[in-house]
């Protein structure tokens, strides 16, 4: 079982340079406790995301930890130039000692992708067409590509990932019975459900893994993500709670209000106590929070949990009592 961190970088209330400098030194924490790796969501003209540029974000993550694997969750690829994609990751894995943790999707949001003039009905097929360059670059020395939507001739491939011959590879997955692909090509996994369906996915995966005759140690993880509240009391931790989450969720809806749409597969509504009741938000004393979190494991059949300590206008000093709290049940038992 590992421990890890994902996070939104949404805005709270501070202004940008303090809330970067702020994240910045918590990451230097989560390196310091013992967390497994640090994902990021990449957003764009919204305050969900202040990570827009994930590789620049991470770049100062490298610079400011040691051993804190990290990476996008996801790269949102149809907003990319496959060639400068792959560049970046092979600079970014390099500057970190081989600590890049790669995820790859389309992006959740066809609005975020008009704004790079990316017409809806071509996100799937923009994003193939690059999954398909970066998947022939990592192991070629001069890539040739003739697709719809890009064309590469005879492009000499002067650097490599440090990890060979790619850096781990991650993908959201919203429901069971989408997991051959996955489990074929040694994908991590991670959903953000309810237990229950979790339960399906990992399954699912664990299943196919076998169909596939690979090794049952051998396989991928396969995580979730839960808002992850801790106080000193259980009152103090649902105020914190409710209070961060209004925000977070006044960033989660913004675009999406602004065009009057509803998001795809969200499962997400503007009452945090719901949130805690579905049990996608674990909140409480220290003591009360993990047991819930022990139970989950346990009942999900996953072998990696992320936190989301950060989210909306949640405190540095908030987020470190839950982080330390978090750290000294899991890591120092």
């Amino acid at each position: 079982m590992k421990f890890g961190i994902f996070d939104h970088v949404d805005k709270g209330a501070s202004d940008l340079h303090g809330f970067y400098e702020d994240r910045l030194k918590i990451a230097e924490k989560y390196d310091e406790v013992g967390f497994y790796a640090y994902h990021v969501a990449e957003h764009h003209a919204t305050t969900l995301g202040m990570a827009s540029s994930p590789n620049v974000y991470l770049s100062a993550i490298a610079q400011r930890t040691q051993k804190l694997r990290f990476g996008p969750l996801v790269y949102c690829l149809p907003q990319y130039h496959p060639v400068r994609l792959y560049e970046e990751i092979c600079m970014l894995d390099n500057m970190s000692r081989g600590r890049l943790e790669i995820g790859l999707g389309k992006g959740i949001s066809n609005i975020e992708s008009s704004y790079f003039g990316i017409n809806s009905n071509d996100v799937t097929a923009i994003y193939r067409e690059i999954f398909d360059i970066l998947a022939e670059a990592w192991n070629a020395k001069e890539l040739t590509y003739e697709g719809k939507h890009f064309t590469i001739n005879k492009l000499p491939l002067e650097m490599k990932p440090m990890q060979a011959p790619h850096p781990p590879l991650w993908m959201g997955v919203a429901k069971p019975n989408l997991l051959s692909w996955p489990a074929k090509h040694k994908i991590n996994i991670i959903s953000n459900n309810v237990v229950s369906v979790v339960r399906e996915i990992t399954d699912d995966y664990r299943s196919k893994w076998m169909e596939f005759g690979k090794e049952p140690d051998a396989i991928p993880y396969m995580g979730m993500t839960r808002f992850v509240v801790i106080a000193s009391t259980n009152e103090s931790a649902l105020r914190i709670g409710r209070r961060a989450y209004s925000v977070w969720y006044q960033s989660f809806m913004k675009l999406w209000n602004r065009y009057g749409e509803t998001p795809p597969l969200a499962a997400y509504t503007d009452d945090f106590d719901d949130l805690v009741l579905s049990g996608l938000a674990i909140v409480g004393k220290p003591e009360v929070v993990k047991e819930i979190v022990d139970a989950q494991i346990d009942q999900s059949g996953v072998n990696y949990f992320l936190s989301r300590f950060l989210f909306g206008d949640i405190s540095y000093s908030e987020a470190i009592y839950a982080i330390d709290a978090f750290s000294e049940m899991f890591f120092h038992r």
